[in-house]
């Protein structure tokens, strides 16, 4: 009897845990459309119509035949006219867990336990336990313990693009509505954390006791916005009253009544915070102040303004564009109106300037047989950087020269193919003042075309090789200084020309090795302007010249031949030395060129009161030079060499020797003239590199084989021959540039392709000073970089970087025996901390025994923060800057800012 009881109770037990695990392996990935009534299961009251006999057995006679089309009868049932209740379910909600799914009957609860997750339309939220209430339509979902009592598995409240993390949450997913606590959402730079959050709907959020902080550690940030009460428009705004910032927890007098923060993502417009300052002859001043606009996806627009409290002013605009696969740049202009000193003062006085900057680029995926460029550099004052007091423009006052260029040019692939381009040019001297414009400049080429060589075959020997080509060039120069920049007078005297030109040239080899170059080229040059002298005036004791207006031209020819080879020679050392090999590479040529004399272009006149006559050509002053008065011609010789080594490796396993260049280059070449049988100087140039490229050396030297008399004026004598050496060193100069850094390569590259110089000139790497702005951030490092910087925190890794740059140069034209220029620059970079980082830039010339300019840089990542200080303790530009602000530029505008400007110095 005991074991028959024992038995049954078996079965029960089995049958129990069998039906138990079906129905949790049913319910745990089921999904239930709740309706109105709350009924998990809505029955279809439509059935199925039974076939009859009769159409059973119309259907088997049909078989074996083709079978006529049935035409579809039509649905007779109406669209469903009941109105949707309020507050019914617009789709599926699906849910599951990993532990254990409770159905509670008695208060229409279904529970979840461990890693769950509750889907409803687009709102997606995942927990360490959900509460379903499908009788409210409420779910609850919260964290759980671990074995020691600490929470985990936060719930995660995703709604399309926005998510928000909580300590739990409630929502009713009929209504929308949710009450959220200890939750924080990102906002594009923003974090966001609430302590009660209250959803209204799918695009408002009420928050009580909020902080607004761009701090990645949001359980200990160090700063934050606290807000009492707030208003939350997802990726749009934040209303909110009474807010103060927060530093390390630690309240500050910084507060406003009310406040709106935007959210936007991306690009918004905005109010621009200006710069404080005092400069000493001009006063307080607020640089930068203005407004922000979008005006759309493909560009936008930036207007600034500064002001001085003794009357001085500037206005700005910034422009960037981009059109994708076409083109992109950037405009800005600049206007100042400086006044020094007080009114009534002797010192007083006043000038304005304007400064035009424009860089524009096509995308290489555009139309490949057109291209338009420009990179503008303009400035109605020479001095515009140097007297400029904005910020902006503190990294660009040593720039000696500024330039610019716009070109457009088309090509026509046809053959002949033809190249057409139409430029405009400029250059302005800080130091002269001067200025050099072309405005307009035409060029225009043919291809290169071999009348005797058919298409494919091989262009060899004096007939097939016989090649001419077809170019011109017009040109309308401008030559003044700032001064009279466009005034009537700057184009009065403007310079203008065509030029056209045809070089014909071939080419054979002669015993093999040797080249022989055959050229000649016809060029005709036309000009608008020209000049009648006049004979001497004994009452104003000049001869006079008249500017006379309209067409004229001169045509040119000339004749050369040239003869080169390439000689190979190799010195071998042996396997086993550590220099295994020498090769040399030299390249002789000898050329000859031929100029006849155009004097049929040349007239006379009395040049003084002696009767003295004296020839000169109409077409002096012109771009393109003048027809020669005599025959020219001249032998020239050059000598091209290359010096490579093949180094023992001292890697024992590597079965290669080592390339190592030693002379990049050594070049000699002079010439020598046929009429006056003289001989030019000799010019050597050479240029090396070092350690991997990283010591780069150039040298120059010239050398001439003619004596000079006590005057320094030149003799028809050889050096030698008055008690001299073979050559008479006339000016030398070496100049030497180091970079070096315990970086890896993969740094050094990436430094490099960013080393794109700046849109003002100038050099763009820190030996005459940081050109980066105090207030740029630049990019921000990625999460892996970051990570590893924390590791690496105490290494004793210390990155650093050093240039070195040294510059000589020797004169000796006129036995003067001087060092003109001797100075050393360096740059210097240490980064102590991954957030530390400390720079150096200096100099000294030895000639005028002084520092050149020396600027101290500091930096320091606070994580939220930036801080930056750069000091010029000496000079006229000493001065030093100071500025610590939000990186984020969201909040860009919580900065402070302190300096001391240069003094104003006259010039």
């Amino acid at each position: 009897m005991l074991s028959y009881r024992r038995h049954i109770t078996f079965i029960i037990s089995l049958l129990v845990v069998v039906c138990g695990f079906y129905y949790a392996e049913v319910f745990a990935f089921r999904s239930f459309h709740f309706q109105r009534s709350e009924s998990f299961f809505v029955k279809d009251t439509i059935k199925n119509k039974p076939e009859s006999m009769k159409d059973s057995l119309r259907r088997r006679h049909r078989r074996g035949r083709a079978e006529k089309p049935v035409e579809k009868t039509k649905d007779t049932l109406k669209n469903d006219t009941i109105k949707k209740p309020k507050n019914a379910l617009e789709d599926i909600v699906r849910y599951k867990a990993k532990d254990s799914i409770i159905f509670n009957k008695v208060k229409n609860e279904i529970t979840l336990y461990n890693e769950t997750n509750v889907q409803y339309t687009d709102i997606d939220i995942t927990a360490g336990i959900d509460v379903i209430n499908y009788e409210k339509g409420e779910v609850y979902a919260g964290r759980l313990k671990d074995s020691v009592g600490e929470y985990e598995q936060h719930p995660v409240f995703k709604q399309g693009s926005d998510v928000i993390e909580p300590d739990s949450i409630r929502f009713n997913y009929r209504t929308q509505k949710a009450i959220i606590r200890n939750a924080y959402t990102k906002q594009d730079e923003n974090n966001v954390k609430g302590e009660i959050i209250k959803k209204e709907n799918d695009s408002t959020y009420f928050m009580k006791n909020a902080i607004i902080t761009t701090a990645e550690d949001l359980d200990d940030p160090d700063y934050y916005i606290r807000v009492r009460k707030a208003k939350f428009v997802p990726k749009k705004k934040i209303i909110a009253g009474f807010s103060n910032m927060y530093i390390v927890d630690i309240p500050t007098p910084l507060a406003i009544p009310f406040a709106y923060y935007p959210m936007v993502s991306g690009r918004t417009s905005g109010l621009i915070f200006p710069t404080f300052g005092e400069v000493n002859n001009r006063g307080y001043f607020l640089q930068n102040l203005g407004y922000y606009f979008v005006i759309s996806d493909n560009f936008d627009l930036a207007l600034t303004a500064d002001y001085y409290t003794n009357g001085s002013y500037g206005l700005r605009g910034q422009s960037a564009y981009v059109r994708r696969y076409k083109y992109s740049g950037n405009f800005n202009i600049s206007f100042e109106n400086n006044i020094y000193s007080i009114k009534g003062l002797p010192d007083y006085s006043g000038s304005t300037m304007y400064n035009i900057q424009w860089s524009h680029s096509k995308d290489s995926k555009a139309n490949p047989n057109s291209n338009f460029s420009a990179s503008v550099n303009l400035s109605s004052n020479s001095r515009y950087y140097q007297e400029s007091y904005n910020q902006i423009n503190n990294s660009n006052f040593l720039n000696n020269t500024m330039m610019s260029s716009v070109s457009y040019s088309k090509t026509f692939p046809a053959y002949p193919s033809i190249n057409l381009s139409l430029s405009a040019s400029h250059s302005q001297n800080t130091n002269t003042k001067s200025i050099d414009m072309t405005l307009p400049s035409f060029r225009g080429s043919m291809e290169r075309i071999y009348p005797f060589a058919r298409e494919g075959q091989a262009k060899k020997g004096l007939i097939k090789s016989l090649n001419f080509q077809y170019s011109v060039q017009a040109d309308n120069r401008f030559s003044t200084y700032d001064s009279l920049f466009f005034k009537k007078k700057m184009f009065d005297e403007a310079k203008n020309g065509v030029r056209h030109s045809i070089p014909i040239s071939t080419t054979t080899k002669l015993f093999k090795y040797v080249t022989l170059g055959l050229n000649s080229s016809i060029n005709e040059t036309w000009q608008f302007k020209t000049i009648r002298r006049g004979d001497f005036n004994s009452s104003t004791g000049k001869s006079p010249i008249d500017t006379l207006s309209g067409f004229d031209r001169f045509m040119t020819y000339n004749l050369g031949a040239s003869l080169g080879t390439t000689i190979y020679g190799t010195f071998r050392f042996g396997k086993n030395a550590k220099i295994q090999a020498i090769r040399h590479v030299m390249r002789p040529s000898v050329s000859y060129g031929y100029t006849p004399s155009f004097d049929q272009y040349y007239d006379y006149y009395i040049a003084d009161a002696y009767g003295t006559q004296r020839e000169y050509t109409r077409f002096e002053n012109g771009i393109y030079g003048t027809p020669g008065l005599n025959e020219s011609q001249s032998i020239g010789f050059s000598l091209a060499n290359t010096f490579e080594a093949k180094v023992k490796q001292k890697d024992s396993t590597a079965k290669e020797a080592k390339k190592v260049m030693l002379l990049n280059s050594f070049n000699l070449s002079t010439n020598y003239n046929v009429i006056n049988k003289q001989w030019s100087p000799l010019n050597i140039t050479g240029g090396t590199a070092f350690f991997d490229g990283k010591l780069g050396v150039n040298f120059g030297a010239t050398l001439n084989p003619y004596a000079i008399d006590n005057t320094g004026r030149q003799m028809e004598k050889w050096n030698i021959d008055n008690g001299g050496s073979l050559f008479r060193l006339t000016n030398a100069n070496i100049s030497t540039n180091y970079s070096f850094s315990n970086k890896d390569k993969k740094d050094k590259k990436d430094k490099k392709q960013k080393d794109t110089g700046t849109l003002a000139g100038g050099r763009s790497d820190d030996l005459f000073g940081s050109s980066k702005p105090l207030n740029e951030f630049g990019e921000k490092k990625p999460e892996e970089e970051q990570a590893e910087e924390k590791k690496t925190y105490y290494s004793a890794k210390i990155p650093w970087d050093l240039t070195l740059a040294h510059s000589l140069s020797y004169s000796n034209s006129a036995r003067e025996n001087r060092i003109s220029n001797n100075s050393l620059m360096f740059s210097g970079n240490v980064s102590l901390t991954p957030k530390w980082q400390v720079g150096l830039s200096s100099g000294y010339d030895f000639v005028e025994q002084g520092f050149t300019y020396t600027q101290l840089r500091f930096e320091r990542d606070l994580n939220s923060f930036r801080m930056s200080f750069q000091f010029t303790p000496f000079g006229y530009r000493s001065s030093w800057y100071f500025f610590i602000g939000i990186k984020a530029s969201m909040l860009s505008d919580l900065k402070w800012e302190k300096n001391k400007a240069p003094d104003r110095v006259l010039r």
